[in-house]
């Protein structure tokens, strides 16, 4: 059973991440399915429930991740940590091209894998959302 958060603490995490999923970046307006707060460890690997282990992130996001915090990295086959929205910058790990948000690095490589960013159906709202000035394409 997911542990309860203090409505906030929701507030904080939501405002700090300017209702983007820390993930994908995806607007919560522009979601089909909500937002919530995520556990970047999660609870069962000894994860807290503060503001430094929580991050906003939309349904998909979140349910991919599910309580993975780390996968094998495809290149270097070693055992690479997810990306975590409190510790790494996401611009050092991804950029935006076209729609897809393309890894730059092994954690930028297990993330965009496990979170399945590049769906095809990702890819084209992306790009309708950057044609209307609404995903962040920097």
């Amino acid at each position: 059973m997911p542990e309860y958060i203090h409505r906030s603490l929701r507030e904080l995490v939501r405002e700090r991440a300017n209702h983007l999923c820390e993930y994908c970046r995806l607007h919560k307006d522009d979601a089909i399915l909500g937002h919530q707060p995520d556990h970047i460890i999660a609870l069962k690997h000894g994860g807290q429930t503060d503001q430094t282990n929580l991050a906003w992130s939309c349904a998909l996001c979140n349910s991919f991740k599910g309580s993975d915090i780390s996968s094998i990295d495809p290149v270097t086959e070693n055992l690479t940590p997810l990306f975590s929205p409190r510790l790494d910058d996401w611009n050092e790990h991804f950029r935006y091209e076209a729609g897809s948000l393309i890894p730059l690095t092994p954690i930028g490589r297990v993330s965009e894998r496990i979170l399945n960013f590049n769906r095809s159906d990702l890819v084209q709202l992306r790009l309708v959302l950057s044609r209307i000035g609404r995903y962040p394409n920097e």
